[in-house]
């Protein structure tokens, strides 16, 4: 049996707990039960001789309920033609009430549509009457054989109905009884006629009924040429860009990367003609020649140091054979011939060159085994070449410097259009192709000044007229001359030619004059011959470029595990997936 004391307990609970929700849901209803509507809508359009509008809209709104005002979007973005954008330029001159009181509003622009939101005193359960005006600067359209103002009165995007609209349309006086209108009345896309009349130089145009919600309004008006004034080809052009603000990117952008290239980037004038010279500028290493002929450490620069210390006698290059499980393939072997203790001559990144190679701690390197190794000195010995220019004084402003310029030069670039774009003042993304055609023209501009950024002091301009003289040296350089220079000058300038490019045409023109092969490298050929021994060189190198810049390739199958079992050298902080690294706060 059910206790009736206890049953009566769980009514009065379920009863304690329904009367205040049907408190709240009673309360909401005034909320919810507002609405509105447009009784009347009503436009007063003057257009004038150069095809601009100056349009007065007289808005009646119905309010049930509590509001504190009114939208109007009006859109201001159209598709133009080719793909490009057409905007309308809209200049709002007054808003008030039925009374003529301005009334207080904001104004933006989002997506295509300039938006107002109007601030309304008392609009709740009351009729009030909103007066828009505003101004078009290229509301009208001009073709070849004639000119048209169309223009949707009311709009189709109202999401209650309008029980009237209306517009009349004022043109120059020199119009009268040349004019034709149509109108149109419903939802988007719908040919139903509204009713319209021309007389003289005047225009109207009326709903034949309620227009539903997202239904509108149109009139189409035909001018005959002559009547208006076409705007002048700098009118439309400006018009244009303004339309597609994304045109002025490349300007910018060559703006921007002159302007940097202007204040920084400008070698000055040396003062001085290309002449043959016959040797390298004084104080210059192969790598800091060829480094400083074209602003860039390749990796031509890198093995002419190899080179050079094996001229100098640093070390001696030996040819050898790698075995592999089928077959053989060339190697070469380095000899250290100078221990760690008599590199105090040595630049910085000649040293390291020389640590990277020995690191093992022997005297003797298979090129093959610095594979995946030597890849880890590379950017430090390019920024100690580049040092070692900037120390003697060839550079205002070095190539590391003028890359984060040019980074500062893409960020002045496209920062100001990425805030107007994510701030909606502007918007860049109406004409898409227009708009992938502007940015990649921008990116070329960069990239090309870019690499214009470097520069040389008037040492550094001097410097390479020398180098440049030295290069015209050693490719037109007779055997006549070569006679008469020192027996060393073929591998003592060899690294330079190397660095430069020309090692082929060097050594071509020592042919027959140069018997004997260098002590610093062991080759196998039948007779020695200075061009053939460059083209072993040049093998050796392009060998040792390619081990220089290999590097080991990250697996996700790799483990600290060996064999089940924990074996010390197995894994390493920092391996596997993952990485980064927290705290507390």
């Amino acid at each position: 049996m059910i206790n009736p004391s206890r049953a009566f307990t769980r009514r009065g609970f379920r009863n304690g707990l329904l009367f205040p929700l049907v408190v709240l849901l009673l309360a909401a209803v005034p909320a919810y039960a507002r609405s509105y509507h447009v009784s009347r809508f009503n436009s007063t359009i003057h257009v004038h001789e150069d095809g601009s509008a100056d349009i007065a809209e007289q808005i009646t709104f119905v309010f049930r309920g509590q509001f504190q005002g009114v939208y109007r979007d009006i859109p201001v973005e159209y598709p133009g033609p080719r793909g490009t954008n057409y905007s309308l330029f809209v200049s709002v001159d007054k808003i008030s009430d039925d009374s003529g009181s301005s009334l207080k509003y904001e104004k933006s622009k989002s997506r295509g549509f300039l938006k107002l939101k109007i601030y309304v005193p008392g609009a709740s359960d009351s009729t009030r009457t909103i007066n828009i005006e505003y101004s078009v600067s290229d509301a009208t359209k001009f073709f070849e054989q004639y000119d048209e103002f169309y223009w949707n009165v009311t709009g189709n995007d109202w999401l209650v109905p309008i029980e009237s609209a209306s517009a009349t349309l004022y043109f120059p006086e020199n119009a009268a009884g040349s004019l034709r209108a149509q109108a149109f009345q419903g939802l988007y896309g719908s040919q139903d006629h509204a009713r319209s009349s021309v007389e003289g130089a005047v225009v109207t145009t009326e709903s034949t009924g309620p227009l539903p919600a997202r239904g509108g309004l149109t009139i189409d008006v035909y001018i005959p040429q002559g009547i208006l004034r076409e705007p002048g080809a700098l009118t439309k052009l400006g018009r244009f860009i303004s339309s597609n603000p994304i045109l002025s990117l490349p300007f910018w952008a060559l703006a921007v990367m002159f302007g940097l290239w202007w204040n920084k980037g400008r070698d000055p004038n040396a003062g001085l003609s290309v002449a043959p010279m016959y040797e390298p500028p004084e104080g210059l290493r192969p790598a800091e020649t060829g480094a400083l002929i074209d602003d860039a450490v390749n990796l031509r620069d890198i093995t002419a140091v190899l080179v050079d210390l094996a001229v100098r006698g640093y070390i001696k290059i030996v040819e050898a054979e790698h075995k592999g499980l089928l077959f053989s393939s060339k190697d070469y072997e380095f000899h250290l011939l100078k221990d760690r203790d008599s590199w105090s001559d040595l630049s910085d990144y000649e040293r390291a060159m020389l640590e990277r190679i020995y690191a093992g701690g022997g005297t003797v390197t298979r090129l093959s085994e610095l594979r995946n190794h030597f890849y880890t000195v590379l950017p430090l010995m390019k920024s100690e070449i580049v040092t070692a220019l900037k120390s003697k004084g060839m550079y205002t402003l070095d190539p590391d410097s003028a890359h984060q310029y040019a980074i500062l030069g893409a960020l002045a670039v496209a920062v100001p259009y990425i805030a107007l774009q994510v701030l909606h003042i502007a918007d860049f993304t109406y004409s898409f192709g227009l708009t992938i055609l502007c940015v990649a023209i921008a990116a070329m501009i960069i990239f090309l000044f870019g690499r214009q950024l470097t520069a040389t002091s008037l040492k550094g301009a001097r410097t390479r007229v020398a180098i440049r003289g030295f290069q015209e040296f050693m490719n037109r350089v007779d055997a006549d001359r070569l006679k008469r220079m020192p027996l060393d000058t073929f591998e003592k300038y060899l690294p330079y030619a190397m660095a430069l490019g020309v090692e082929h045409r060097w050594a071509k023109a020592f042919e027959g004059i140069v018997q004997n092969p260098p002590t610093w490298y062991e080759g196998n050929w039948p007779a020695f011959n200075t061009y053939y021994f460059v083209n072993s060189l040049g093998a050796m190198s392009q060998q040792a470029t390619t081990a220089f810049v290999s590097a080991p390739r990250a697996s996700s199958s790799s483990s600290g595990w060996r064999g089940g079992g924990f074996s010390s050298g197995g894994g390493f902080s920092g391996g596997g997936f993952g990485g980064g690294g927290g705290g507390a706060f």
